[in-house]
């Protein structure tokens, strides 16, 4: 028979009154301001919202008036009873002149009550020499980044946004304020006559539709585009506001639905029903009220404010009792058998499917590929391990949260465990780019050789899930970018110690193109949060040389000089982009202003000015006048013996 039964056939039949029940404000408050609904928990008056964070300032002043949330200057264009607020926000913009900027704006949103939605936004750049960022003052410190660019309108295709004059990135997770900031390689100077300006926002996914005549259309920094908050009732679960029904928002006939992490919750009117959950009797049934009645031999049971139908029983004789409590345990044990029997089936196919997925994401992230590797030792493959996701799983405590090392725009790397007592560093990435899993089964190859002490060994792959994970040896005492931007009184960044380092890194190697090969020279993850590092030639013809590497050996020379980022989101605009902030200050003679005060201690300036002019040069934008890694290091082993 299935699971379709009639109504009838349960003992019970519905008589349903047609009436039409909309969602609406708190008795006695406006449900209004201007041309947006204020539904409760969200209200205009003094008692007419949940708590502050749920309050609507209707700014009458306008025509038609204008609402904003809480005390902020944060415009509420539309608010949903599903969880959502949809708010609209300026772009930000950085233009240029032939004398040089002309005007810039900082976007941002600030003391928002209710996270930006990193899965309904898009954070957009638009221009052909631009790259913006994006960083929260709340959630996530670090950015996101988008760079784009283009040397002509003919590059640029309407309605992509890929990194051809048109960029879009997803935003952090959990982000409650946010500023947008803006740099450039060239001032615009190369595509002045067709893009004076870069543009930057963060924009509801699908309201924006990238279009070529954006880039010249210097009225674009007068738009304004749409963002989605996601907002929920406190910070307790479903579960755990339940227990306290005095404070408890969902009313009668809704039904609780967990925020994201079960941070918060929202009240929701169930199938068959509609109106505000928040408020009393505020979930009607469709057609308005429902008449219960029950067929001939059963009868009506109010269970808390749902209704049932029972069997009318009716005693023949004294043994009545008895039978009940028969039937009863009968009915019990077989429901315990029948509950125990589901579960079994359930955790069986639970465990098919989870090996079917595993097997899945095998195949797709290059398993195979990586097998005949293994097994014709190409490449001396044996010193990589495949590991298993349960190992993994294991290593980590099922990716406790205590176990994150960090966080970047890629992806998140774990502290781990193995089961030999190997201590691990775990990177989940993020997104993974199915156009190059060939290149990224090559680039494990080629990383599982370099046995070297100044780099960091991979010893393994997992390819079960649904991004690759990658497993490096654990660096206890921190990385390269550990020790020039964390002090640390155990290593003194000494000028000695700089130089060294310096010295030890260009001898090993250094760099991008030595790894992936010469005829495998694209970039396998998508350009973002590294392009502080990235040759700016490579936007450009899309190809890593050798002379690639010497420009990011020299961002790395500037950062053990003046201990700054590549990229900052703090202090001034100027000062964010560390090698055009360094090559500005080597024009006006300011060296000395920007060093680490610490090797300025030493009294080593004339070679910290040899080294500073070695950094300039291996800057330089044009890569036929850079040195090669081999000049680099013989003029940093020359300083060091003078030294």
């Amino acid at each position: 028979m299935g699971l379709g039964y009639k109504f009838e056939e349960l003992g019970f039949k519905l008589t349903i009154i047609a009436t039409l029940v909309a969602a609406e404000a708190k008795p006695g408050c406006e449900s209004k301001c201007g041309n947006v609904s204020i539904p409760y928990p969200f209200g205009a008056g003094n008692g007419c919202n949940i708590n502050n964070n749920f309050f609507i300032r209707c700014n009458k002043t306008f025509n038609p008036p204008k609402a904003f949330l809480s005390t902020t200057d944060i415009e509420v264009l539309y608010i949903s009873l599903d969880g959502y607020l949809r708010v609209q926000n300026w772009v930000g913009y950085d233009c240029y002149s032939s004398s040089g900027r002309g005007s810039y704006f900082e976007t941002w949103i600030a003391h928002s009550p209710f996270p930006i939605s990193n899965t309904r936004n898009k954070f957009t750049a638009i221009g052909c020499d631009t790259y913006a960022f994006v960083a929260g003052s709340k959630g996530p410190a670090s950015p996101t980044a988008c760079v784009t660019f283009c040397n002509n309108l003919t590059h640029a295709i309407n309605g992509s946004c890929s990194g051809l004059g048109c960029c879009q990135a997803a935003i952090p997770k959990g982000m409650r304020s946010y500023k947008l900031s803006f740099d450039s390689f060239w001032k615009h100077s190369k595509v002045l006559n067709f893009n004076p300006c870069s543009y930057g926002f963060v924009v509801e996914d699908g309201a924006y539709n990238f279009s070529v005549l954006h880039l010249s259309d210097t009225n674009f920094s007068k738009r304004k585009f749409p963002i989605i908050l996601d907002w929920a009732i406190g910070n307790q679960s479903c579960a755990e506001a339940g227990m306290n029904p005095q404070n408890y928002a969902c009313k009668r006939n809704s039904i609780c639905i967990n925020g994201e992490d079960g941070n918060g919750y929202w009240c929701k009117c169930p199938d068959g029903f509609q109106g505000n959950p928040y408020l009393s009797h505020g979930c009607q049934a469709t057609g308005g009220v429902y008449n219960f009645s029950c067929s001939e031999g059963f009868r009506v049971l109010n269970l808390s404010s749902t209704f049932a139908c029972f069997p009318k029983f009716i005693p023949h004789h004294r043994s009545f009792p008895t039978l009940v409590v028969a039937l009863g345990i009968c009915l019990s044990i077989g429901l315990l058998f029948l509950v125990v029997g589901i579960w079994w089936l359930y955790k069986k196919l639970e465990r098919r499917k989870n090996i079917k997925q595993k097997g899945k994401f095998f195949k797709k992230n290059g398993g195979l590929l990586f097998q005949k590797k293994l097994s014709s030792n190409e490449g001396g493959l044996n010193k990589a391990k495949l590991f298993s996701s349960e190992e993994l799983e294991t290593a980590t405590d099922q990716y406790n949260k205590n176990r994150i090392l960090g966080r970047g725009a890629q992806g998140i790397v774990y502290k781990g465990m193995l089961h030999d007592g190997r201590i691990v560093a775990i990177k989940k990435s993020k997104i993974v780019n199915q156009g190059y899993l060939e290149q990224f089964i090559n680039e494990i190859v080629i990383l599982s050789q370099i046995d070297h002490k100044n780099v960091v060994k991979l010893l393994g792959c997992c390819l079960e899930t649904e991004v690759p994970l990658l497993i490096y040896e654990f660096i206890p005492n921190g990385t390269l970018s550990h020790f020039i931007h964390d002090q640390n009184e155990e290593y003194p960044r000494s000028w000695d110690m700089r130089l060294r380092i310096a010295t030890e890194v260009a001898i090993s190697d250094f760099g991008t193109s030595r790894l992936v090969g010469i005829d495998q020279t694209h970039l396998t993850n998508q350009v973002q949060g590294t392009f502080g590092y990235l040759d700016p030639e490579y936007f450009q013809s899309s190809q890593f040389t050798e002379k690639s590497d010497v420009y990011s050996f020299g961002v790395v020379l500037v950062e053990l000089l003046t201990v700054q980022k590549a990229v900052s989101t703090f202090g001034s605009q100027e000062t964010r982009g560390l090698v055009s902030y360094f090559m500005s200050s080597m024009e006006e003679n300011r060296l000395l202003e920007i060093v680490d005060g610490e090797i300025l201690k030493d009294g080593e300036r004339d070679k910290l000015v040899v080294v500073a002019h070695l950094a300039k040069r291996c800057l330089n934008l044009d890569g036929r006048l850079r040195p090669t890694m081999k000049e680099v290091t013989m003029e940093l082993e020359r300083i060091r013996t003078s030294q």
